[in-house]
């Protein structure tokens, strides 16, 4: 349950948020839920945490007891339904992470910009040495569009690092800075070295990547005009550093997030090279039992979102040896461009031996699948 106040209720509602009515609410904070009725309009209130609210809900009854976690605040504050009891160690992980994290979108303009001032020549080897690293560990288009190269890529999307250092004695240990975690641990190392960071608190908007969040496209980041401004490499060096930390922050998030579900599934972000830039490839793999006929399969979702293309995403659903293939594109032209590979795609999956069920392509962006759905109308502490 994705939880947006209104406008109506905004003002009250930041206020309890932001500690004044209630000291408990902080960004990733679970918090104890309960129904307590049915008001005369037909809203359902709800009693949150030290809060009581009014809700319209759609997609169902609500449990008798449920938790929420906190996962934005401000004028338009979020709550996420949980369905099953957390592990405390791992809410409280979460909660230090979810303030400090943002989109990849700012440090990949970042170096972008960094890439083209001369003087970055004359930065210390190890420093230089720790940005070209990072560079490394970003694949291709043309390596994503292969099975193995996805693979790599998906490998060594920081995501699996830990339980690739700890595979067992005799097998060869990764290489950390082919790896973006292990790279962006590196560069982080030099540049808290080089100066202390800023104790500031991280004002990205980029939705955390959560399972029940959904997909969400990245599209590129500006820089302000005064950082693209004349030679200086300072002024993008202290950016670099608060942006790694939210992006190490932010590969956290998705590592706690694949450890709190009762059957495998990933969020995985990976940083890619493009034309005149670098992009985002958001990917969802879940594995999945239909509850109908209680088939097994895997279902793929991705988002991303080109200068030429615009937002794009799809989903696949693979039940051996049946696939079914649903995309949606921000842009009408777009469509028409997906549109005209179907021939193409049809036959690469009939020569792999996959019977395709549907193949098909929207013009918008889908809605976050969410199981339950609730607009609070009032906030009263």
């Amino acid at each position: 349950m994705i939880i947006q106040p209104t406008s109506l209720a905004a003002l009250t509602w930041a206020g309890a948020a932001s500690g004044s009515a209630a000291p408990s609410w902080r960004i990733g904070s679970v918090l104890l839920a309960r129904p307590l009725g049915v008001n005369a309009q037909g809203l359902q209130v709800l009693q949150i945490g030290t809060l009581t609210v009014e809700a319209d809900v759609a997609g169902g009854q609500l449990p008798a007891q449920f938790q929420v976690r906190v996962l934005s605040l401000g004028a338009q504050p979020q709550l996420e339904l949980l369905a099953q009891p957390t592990d405390p160690v791992l809410q409280r992980a979460l909660r230090e992470r979810l303030p400090q994290q943002n989109g990849y979108a700012p440090l990949l303009a970042t170096l972008d910009a960094l890439a083209q001032r001369p003087v970055l020549r004359q930065l210390p080897p190890e420093l230089r040495n720790a940005l070209a690293l990072l560079e490394q560990a970003m694949p291709s288009p043309a390596e994503v569009t292969r099975g193995e190269g996805l693979r790599v890529a998906i490998e060594h999307s920081g995501l699996f690092l830990e339980s690739l250092l700890a595979r067992p004695p005799g097998q060869p240990a990764p290489l950390l800075q082919d790896d973006w975690k292990g790279a962006l641990l590196r560069l982080i190392a030099l540049l808290d070295r080089r100066a202390p960071a800023p104790a500031t608190r991280n004002t990205g908007d980029t939705a955390p990547p959560m399972l029940q969040r959904g997909l969400q496209a990245q599209p590129r980041a500006s820089l302000p005009p005064s950082l693209l401004a004349g030679d200086e490499v300072e002024p993008l060096l202290d950016r670099l550093q608060g942006d790694v930390k939210a992006a190490l922050a932010r590969v956290e998030v998705a590592q706690l997030e694949s450890a709190s579900g009762p059957l495998p599934a990933w969020m995985i972000e990976i940083p890619l090279h493009g034309v005149d830039g670098r992009d985002v490839l958001q990917l969802q793999l879940e594995y999945a039992i239909d509850t109908g006929d209680g088939s097994r399969g895997w279902n793929l979702g991705f988002a991303l979102d080109l200068p030429a293309l615009g937002a794009v995403q799809g989903e696949l659903q693979l039940r051996e040896p049946r696939l079914s293939v649903r995309l949606w594109a921000a842009q009408a032209d777009t469509v028409q461009r997906l549109e005209r590979q179907f021939g193409a795609l049809r036959q690469r999956l009939a020569a792999c031996g996959l019977l395709l069920d549907q193949l098909s392509c929207q013009h918008g962006l889908p809605e976050p699948p969410n199981r339950y759905s609730a607009v609070l109308l009032q906030a009263t502490a």
